[in-house]
């Protein structure tokens, strides 16, 4: 089967991996200390130099600056990145249960479509036979063995196994797609991680370099980009939970339709959730741009290109193959 992978193991180990990493920030701050040190140095001589030479009061208080930026260095992994992580963490546990539920429902309600499709094809006696074993071979026991009983006994079997093809197909290509959709997913995380791994193991670093005159503006990037990152997570649960909402509503508008109209096609509700997912897995590469909105992040305009630049090409690949397999079974079909 090709969902037989674990998808929440692989992101829970991704967490892991990022928690595992963490104490390589120490490392990272006693290079930061010196070069926040020696920055240190020549930020405050150079501002006492500026104010005696002036004959000027010192002012005191834009000295704190690197003594401040030297605690954060010291102190990283618990004041910065804890700071950062506790005050994130509640936006990725809300985003994540409003998927967890909508996942829930779309469960629930795709459970009960399947009973209903089951119980709509058991009704009609030329189809029942499709889908029971036991209706298969009660009608093919009520035929005799005349020739046009043998004919309608071939015929049954022929469309029976067309029947179980066309099903087999359709189910392979939907996993597919839900595969490729959780792939997408699993990508994001995965470059997510790693950016927030190189960014706390850096962070030093970038903080150190921000003690001396115009690089000021490196710590706001790396706080800017650091949370702009964090983001993926949540607005990534977020657009899943906002999918699985669309595709309960689907459930509910085709079980209502299944309940309520004898001629509702199936197979026209199954292409649109195809199309649904195929909109799902471009729109997953579009959430760096979006949690740019949010936090604006410079620098990363080229990324999030490519990264958009690989959304239209995967749904190209994907949309090329679903008419490539529509229109071979359809050709089939109709020969």
């Amino acid at each position: 089967m090709l969902l037989a992978i674990d998808f929440e193991n692989l992101h829970q180990i991704l967490r892991n991996l990022y928690t595992d990493m963490m104490p390589l920030c120490a490392n990272m701050a006693g290079v930061a200390k010196g070069i926040a040190g020696l920055g240190a140095l020549f930020y405050v001589a150079t501002r006492v130099w500026q104010s005696l030479s002036r004959a000027e009061p010192i002012d005191v208080y834009p000295l704190l600056r690197p003594f401040v930026i030297g605690l954060c260095i010291i102190f990283f992994p618990t004041f910065v990145l804890g700071t950062i992580n506790a005050v994130m963490s509640p936006v990725v546990k809300g985003t994540n249960q409003m998927l967890q539920t909508q996942t829930f429902d779309m469960d629930k309600y795709r459970e009960q479509k399947d009973k209903l499709e089951y119980e709509a094809m058991m009704k009609n006696p030329e189809t029942a036979y499709l889908v029971d074993d036991e209706e298969f071979d009660r009608q093919l026991e009520e035929l005799g063995w005349g020739p046009e009983d043998m004919m309608v006994n071939a015929g049954m079997r022929i469309e029976r196994g067309m029947y179980q093809i066309k099903k087999a197909v359709r189910d392979w290509f939907r996993e597919l797609l839900e595969l490729l959709f959780q792939a997408a997913a699993l990508i994001i995380d995965t470059i997510r991680t790693f950016f927030l791994i190189v960014l706390s193991i850096l962070g030093p670093i970038a903080f150190a370099i921000s003690v001396y005159d115009g690089f000021q503006s490196t710590l706001t990037q790396w706080i800017s980009r650091y949370i702009s990152v964090y983001l993926w997570l949540p607005v990534s649960d977020l657009f899943s939970s906002i999918l699985a909402r669309i595709q309960v509503l689907m459930l509910q508008n085709d079980i209502v339709n299944m309940q309520n109209d004898p001629g509702f096609s199936i197979d026209a509700s199954n292409t649109v959730y195809i199309i649904f997912m195929l909109i799902g897995i471009v729109g997953y590469f579009t959430i760096p741009t979006v949690a740019n909105w949010i936090i604006s992040a410079g620098g990363m305009g080229s990324y999030n290109k490519n990264m958009q630049t690989a959304a239209a090409k995967t749904g190209g690949a994907a949309g090329a193959v679903a008419g490539a397999v529509s229109g071979n079974i359809s050709g089939k079909l109709m020969k």
